[in-house]
């Protein structure tokens, strides 16, 4: 484990020159308004686990379980279904159309390590539209079949998930086909915006459900949508108070590296058996946010995430190594904790993304 204290925060980075445009949204009010059209809409639950806060010497452990959202075991189905839907609901209030057929004829996109993909295709399927979904040969055929059983179409492209992005956007280009990226970069941002205004709707619904505040959040990041999204949301409810640590495999430190460096970096290492984090550049407007919001940025070891995942599973929390990995940021604290102010008053949220898939 690697602790950085996060020296831009306020400040963020001091050039932003060829970089994405725009920023995160950071109100989840009409992200939660279009949710609650959704007939399968639900909240996923909150576990308050008294025996890992004992465990830890803290007041509170709180964990946001995603692991059963919309049927798709993932909080991913609030992010590409959400654009497309928000996409599809643009379509129906312009015309006679109905959701169903809103978005017939057209066909998006993406590169995927598993989940994207899924609420891709889900979000897809609902309302008439094609998916056709890149995956890495890294990629467990798990992942592979479930997004064929959402109707998508799977394609095959390089070994590692950058490989497969380029793959999707030559696709994009030679095919006329909608890109659906939950990554941002210089000329492309709004739909990874809308992938990540989804999100939000994870850190309202723990605005509502938690009585008292986390002192301490932990969020795993692969390019960084989740972390940045959870973050605007606990932000826009609880201000400056919580402390927002972001934790990345050692393997795939884009958004610690970035930091560390004040720009984007392109991390180097190995591949990581985090698949779902496994991701070696930051998400340009997930970064500009996490600059000037995080307090922290953590890595982790291969070692460390099977062990946090261990300790999840002896506790009834079922959950893969990339799920696991905001908790093993809090389980790496050790000496790091006066760094991190973690007393015996604090009260830590994690939230738990999927459940014990093969990685």
């Amino acid at each position: 484990m690697e602790f950085l204290k996060n020296t831009l925060k306020l400040r963020g980075l001091p050039d932003e020159s060829g970089m994405a445009d725009g920023d995160v949204c950071i109100n989840p009010d009409a992200a939660r308004h279009l949710f609650a059209k959704c007939p399968v809409a639900a909240v996923s639950p909150l576990h308050d686990v008294s025996k890992i806060a004992e465990q830890l010497g803290v007041s509170a452990f709180h964990v946001k379980d995603e692991r059963g959202r919309m049927g798709l075991g993932s909080f991913k189905s609030l992010g590409a279904a959400f654009a497309i839907a928000k996409a599809a609901d643009k379509v129906v209030s312009d015309s006679t159309l109905n959701f169903a057929e809103a978005l017939a004829g057209r066909t998006y996109v993406c590169a995927s390590a598993g989940n994207h993909g899924l609420s891709m295709a889900a979000g897809a399927r609902v309302f008439g539209a094609n998916a056709v979904v890149y995956l890495s040969s890294a990629v467990p055929q798990e992942f592979a079949d479930r997004l064929t059983a959402q109707g998508a179409t799977v394609v095959r492209a390089g070994d590692t998930y950058e490989k497969s992005v380029d793959a999707a956007l030559a696709a994009a280009k030679d095919n006329g086909w909608e890109l659906l990226s939950d990554s941002s970069w210089e000329g492309y941002s709004q739909m990874p915006r809308d992938v990540m205004e989804g999100y939000l709707i994870m850190g309202a619904e723990v605005a509502d459900q938690l009585k008292l505040p986390p002192t301490h959040i932990f969020l795993q990041a692969g390019v960084g949508g989740l972390a940045a999204a959870c973050a605007a949301a606990a932000r826009h409810y609880w201000g400056g108070e919580p402390k927002i640590y972001v934790v990345e495999p050692e393997y795939a430190p884009a958004l610690f590296d970035s930091v560390k460096a004040a720009r984007v970096v392109t991390a180097q290492g190995s591949v990581s058996k985090m698949g779902r984090l496994d991701c070696k550049e930051p998400s340009h407007l997930a970064l500009k946010y996490l600059a000037k919001e995080a307090d922290g940025f953590i890595t982790i070891t291969e070692d460390e995430s099977r062990v946090a995942a261990a300790d999840l599973e002896a506790h009834g929390l079922l959950a893969s190594p990339s799920a696991a990995a905001g908790y093993s940021g809090v389980l790496c604290a050790g000496p790091k904790r006066d760094k991190m102010e973690l007393t015996s008053e604090s009260r830590i949220l994690i939230y738990l993304t999927e459940g014990a898939i093969d990685e």
